[in-house]
């Protein structure tokens, strides 16, 4: 097993804390906390449209593997606090990813939770939910609850 080091064990920390900090925040990517890393954590603990969450990953370098259906879906973001969004996202997903450890794994999520990892990995490729709308003046919506996220 190699280790990547205490720098991306204290990012992946920051992470967690960051996104804990934020109320129904399930997912961060380091660009948003300003670290170049292709690093991101996801939790979808208890989010009710999450019955079987894969529980807090933190993901290194993850790619898409596969992904099936499509579905629009309502988004917003940390990075974009006043508004939400449509967004069309794949409905299954398979990612692999390295941990922070720099063993490889492979996630299969559906739903919601697949929703959250393709938008954190968004960030990492410096895509926001505005870039993947249809329509800016159709799809884009004030926020109604204050401080929630996704």
């Amino acid at each position: 097993m190699r280790s990547f080091g205490p720098a991306l064990a204290r990012l992946a920390r920051d992470l967690e804390d960051t996104a804990r900090s934020f109320p129904r925040t399930t997912g961060i990517a380091a660009p948003q906390v300003g670290e170049a890393w292709r690093v991101c954590f996801i939790d979808c603990t208890g989010h009710p449209k999450v019955p079987d969450s894969h529980g807090p990953i933190v993901m290194v370098n993850p790619v898409l593997l596969s992904h099936s259906g499509f579905e629009t879906g309502r988004e917003g973001c940390l990075s974009l606090p006043e508004i939400t969004a449509n967004v069309e996202r794949p409905v299954e997903v398979a990612v692999g990813f390295l941990d922070v450890a720099g063993d490889p794994h492979e996630v299969e999520a559906v739903g919601f939770e697949a929703r959250v990892i393709l938008h954190e990995m968004d960030h990492l490729d410096g895509v926001l939910i505005l870039d993947r709308v249809r329509s800016l003046a159709l799809d884009v919506f004030p926020r109604t609850r204050p401080g929630a996220s996704r």
